[in-house]
């Protein structure tokens, strides 16, 4: 096979998308151990938590994370330029506008997918942001709101946002029902239309467009890549991660890290990484939820997640618990080729 180079690529040719309490600091860390191209986002953060709150915890992150993007909640066009701001100057590559969140607390705040039904409130948002920063700002959306299925209300919506200098879309495959479901419900009941998304990118070939939603494997971001620019890959990342690392050489031609030659190389990487967060005093156990998937398929895989998440085991140095895991480990495997 020959490599093409990653940066004949798009920069958005794929991402694991944003998704509250999961895809955290130490959550990103753990995916780029896996994947050195793919592109990361931060959980959603408000301008309000930004402007009033404790930036460094919100803003922090290492230097392994990038390509890695802020995504801002809000709809002030002056705070979002503030925000921005504080992004780009904390090193951030991106900063990511939420219009598809359609929580209900996320509407009470007057962002989110809400914010689809007010184009022009988003147009001059992003136009503020665009003035504020040299680094892209994109928007995350629906393809629309509540039940209405109509194409020339999503196509209006980023006609109109372009105007204000956006031209990165990643549009989520179904609508968002602004009432009567919950977050979970609506990324599952309304239909996925993802002809809609592949409409888009005709009717916009010089925008780039990034297709969110339902994205279960490696065979559906192939089949999605030949209609738009990039696909963003949620829940699947999150869960099946050992899938992320052939995703370098498969979508970027690129080498994949060294941490991603194995499982036990990439949990070997990771367990140092807890060490390191244990050695500071710091609750290595919240983060290495994010890791739970990493043995998913292997026989021992149970017992392994068991080990790690016993919350007994939460003063327990990393390193001589994972001593531990690997004999959980080899155990089941022993019997398994035994019996």
């Amino acid at each position: 096979m020959t490599l093409t180079p990653p940066a004949a690529h798009s920069p958005w040719r794929l991402s694991v998308a944003p998704m509250m309490d999961w895809t955290d600091r130490h959550c990103r860390h753990f995916h780029r151990l896996l994947s050195r191209h793919t592109r990361l986002y931060t959980e959603m953060v408000t301008t309000g938590a930004l402007i009033h709150g404790d930036r460094p915890r919100h803003l922090d992150f290492g230097e392994i994370e990038h390509p890695v993007a802020l995504q801002l909640g809000g709809s002030e066009p002056a705070d979002l330029a503030v925000c921005a701001k504080l992004g780009e100057d904390w090193g951030y590559d991106e900063i990511n506008l939420n219009c598809g969140c359609p929580s209900e607390r996320v509407q009470r705040g007057a962002f989110g997918a809400c914010l689809m039904a007010e184009p022009e409130l988003v147009r001059d948002g992003v136009k503020a942001m665009v003035d504020a920063v040299s680094i892209p700002v994109t928007v995350k959306h629906r393809i629309g709101i509540d039940k209405t299925e109509s194409y020339d209300f999503v196509r209006d919506f980023i006609g109109t946002v372009a105007e204000g200098g956006c031209r990165v879309f990643v549009v989520h495959a179904r609508n968002a029902w602004l009432k009567g479901l919950s977050p979970k419900e609506n990324r599952e009941i309304p239909p996925l239309r993802y002809e809609t998304v592949y409409r888009l990118k005709r009717d916009f070939p010089d925008f780039t467009i990034v297709l969110n939603g339902g994205v279960a494997d490696d065979a559906a971001i192939d089949e999605h890549l030949r209609h738009v620019d990039g696909v963003m890959v949620g829940r699947h990342a999150y869960h099946e991660p050992w899938s992320m690392s052939a995703w370098d050489r498969r979508f970027f031609g690129a080498e994949a890290p060294a941490t991603a030659a194995s499982r036990a190389a990439a949990e070997d990487a990771w367990i140092g990484y807890l060490q390191q967060l244990h050695d500071a005093g710091a609750p290595w156990m919240s983060a290495m939820r994010h890791a739970m998937g990493l043995w998913n398929g292997v026989p021992g895989a149970r017992r392994w997640r068991q080990l790690w998440s016993d919350h007994r085991q939460r003063e327990a140095s990393p390193r001589a618990l994972q001593q531990q895991a690997a004999e959980a480990l080899r155990q089941v495997l022993a019997e398994t080729s035994t019996g």
